[in-house]
């Protein structure tokens, strides 16, 4: 019998294919084979080479301070095919551990710091990596600073090295503390959306931008008496690590104009005039310095150095025995998951209960830099933390940046609570907001109607004016959310609501205020924090410290190789036309434009959250 056409084709294609399936199970088993390989050279074979005598370490720091990084590897590896970059971040544990192994390193001779790309960090993180440079300092090993520019950020780090050199095109600016804020209850009038806000508390101006056109004078007062304090704090370190008299920085700032037309406009010369650099050096002029103080490298070109990545690595790390468990709450607090570098009142409550369950953990730190966000979630990471308490585990709490309305409330079940004297804490107050469009849907002509079986129904549609009989039970709530806030941190602070209702009223605090007011136990380091959790378990000096992370599943892992770059790639997208659209269509400068289409986003996206509502823990703020 004769075969037909189609016998051949199927034949055919059943042979290619199962050559195509060979060459690719093939390809895979190479690939693997070779990953293999790589990963026991990198065990057995490899490793860094030895440092030799007189090796500065070059503290280059790249990107973002921050407690835990939220960019991960398969992002990064994207952006890179892509020809981008994403944003950098440094985490302050790496920072803290390469110095402190540094300091005690025979064969590293000092230190150079360069701050150029350093983008950003809240007051404690730099204060904690500023009191690292004193420890190496401390240790009989220099540091010096060298920048392009100061921005007062990288100062405060600059500031405490032995030396510090500027470019001679370059300036130190110090601008000071706070910031001038949005208000948008005009512009809201025009469009016409009104903006219900019901809260608890006179200080709670989280929401005052979206009800008003300007600040309250309690909000106004509040703000003034907090950036004061931070301010003084700022100042007063950094005139004591320059040597320079009391009040220098003050006066530089208030007779800039004076000083600036006596250097003629030198702005490198004026920061050399006023002492806050010990001389102007180009990089090439700093690298010969190093050269002569040190040892030239193996080709002779430079000063023989190792980097703050390459010596991060050769950092060793405990892996078994006893553990304090560390788990970093930095971020917005949302309700269900959220990723590193972020809150979810799920996925944080299991990390805890994670550390609970792990019988090598004997205590637990929570690390705390979040400005609040819901409620219920505070509550849910808050209770795992009294659960874990229960169980025998201590629990201490260490405020970085921010700990603000429900980065407190989270703080609440703790053996201990340290904070940073320049720690953004306390607003201690609740609020919902619901706005409405009504006025809206009438200038377009749209009309609502329909038949709810009771007046609650539809009560939360944004469409139609906020009924007061359900603005009374949302106040209501809010209310009682409020009252249990401060009954729960009357408990943990072991006084009266009514004592704790004198210095909460969303009032917002520095660490020292807040520890003058009895809201936080003492003052101090994450280090202090560590060493606290690890004496209260009576764990000997050479404990580990485990950081209690979210494991990726394999199937994280493949969305995220096929769809992470991409996200990210299309919110950056839907991001710079926000931007445009907002700057194009206000006339206003790209900046500008970014930070109002930013507070309208947040509006939009906890109006989207409500369920019917929302009640929030937030200060809406940030550390300068």
């Amino acid at each position: 019998m004769s075969q037909s056409p189609f016998s051949y084709v199927r034949r055919g294609f059943s042979f290619f294919w199962r050559a195509l399936d060979a060459s690719r199970r093939t390809v895979l088993n190479l690939i693997f084979l070779a990953l293999v390989l790589v990963l026991l050279y990198a065990i057995f074979g490899g490793g860094a080479k030895p440092l030799q005598p007189k090796t500065t370490l070059v503290l280059n720091l790249k990107g973002q301070l921050v407690e835990q990084s939220s960019v991960n590897a398969t992002d990064a590896l994207l952006a890179n095919a892509r020809g981008g970059d994403v944003h950098k971040m440094i985490q302050l544990r790496d920072v803290l551990a390469v110095l402190d192994n540094a300091a005690k390193d025979p064969n590293i001779g000092g230190a150079v710091l360069l701050a150029d790309d350093l983008q950003g960090g809240g007051q404690a993180t730099l204060r904690e990596v500023a009191s690292a440079i004193d420890r190496f300092k401390a240790a009989g090993k220099p540091v010096v600073a060298w920048g392009a520019s100061y921005d007062q950020r990288q100062y405060l780090l600059a500031a405490h090295a032995n030396e510090v050199y500027l470019h001679p095109m370059g300036m130190v600016m110090i601008e000071g503390f706070g910031r001038y804020r949005n208000y948008y209850r005009d512009a809201l009038d025009k469009l016409g959306i009104t903006v219900n806000l019901l809260r608890v508390g006179t200080y709670k101006a989280a929401a005052e931008p979206y009800i008003a056109n300007g600040p309250s004078p309690a909000a106004a007062e509040a703000d003034a008496y907090l950036y004061n304090a931070l301010w003084a704090s700022y100042t007063d370190n950094v005139e004591k690590a320059r040597k320079l008299p009391q009040g220098q920085i003050m006066k530089t700032i208030n007779d800039l104009p004076q000083q600036v037309a006596a250097v003629n406009g030198d702005l490198a010369k004026l920061s050399l005039s006023a002492k806050f650099v010990d001389g102007l050096k180009t990089r090439d002029e700093i690298r010969e310095m190093m050269v002569k103080r040190g040892a030239p490298d193996a080709e002779g070109k430079s000063f023989r150095q190792v980097s703050f990545e390459d010596y991060l690595a050769r950092v060793p790390r405990k892996l078994t025995g006893d553990a304090v468990g560390v788990i970093v709450a930095q971020g917005e607090i949302s309700d269900g998951t959220a990723g590193p570098g972020s809150i979810g009142g799920d996925s944080t409550s299991k990390l805890i209960r994670a550390a609970r369950e792990d019988s090598s953990i004997k205590a637990v730190v929570l690390r705390v830099d979040s400005p609040g966000g819901s409620a219920f979630a505070s509550e849910l990471i808050r209770r795992e933390l009294e659960l874990t308490r229960a169980a025998g585990k201590p629990v201490v709490v260490s405020m970085g940046n921010l700990a603000a309305s429900g980065g407190y409330w989270i703080s609440m079940s703790a053996d201990e609570v340290i904070a940073e004297p320049n720690t953004i804490t306390g607003s201690i107050g609740v609020f919902a907001l619901l706005p409405t469009a009504d006025k809206v849907v009438d200038k377009l002509g749209i009309h609502t109607a329909g038949q709810p079986t009771t007046w609650l129904a539809d009560a939360g549609n944004p469409l139609r004016p906020l009924d007061p009989r359900f603005g009374q039970v949302i106040q209501g709530s809010v209310n009682h959310i409020y009252a249990e806030f401060t009954a729960r941190a009357a408990q943990a602070r072991k006084t009266t609501p009514a004592k704790i209702d004198e210095v909460a009223q969303g009032r917002v605090w520095t660490g020292a205020q807040a520890k003058e007011r009895g809201l936080v136990d003492r003052l101090g380091s994450y280090g202090d924090a560590l060493k606290s959790a690890a004496a209260r378990a009576k764990l000997a000096g050479d404990y580990r410290v485990v950081y209690v992370e979210r494991d990726i599943s394999k199937f994280d892992r493949l969305i995220e190789m096929v769809g992470g770059g991409t996200a990210q790639a299309v919110a950056q997208a839907v991001s710079a036309q926000l931007k445009l659209g907002a700057a194009a269509t206000t006339g206003l400068p790209p900046s500008a434009a970014t930070e109002v289409a930013g507070d309208f986003a947040w509006l939009s996206e906890l109006t989207a959250k409500r369920k019917p509502f929302t009640a929030i823990t937030h200060c809406l703020c940030e550390s300068p």
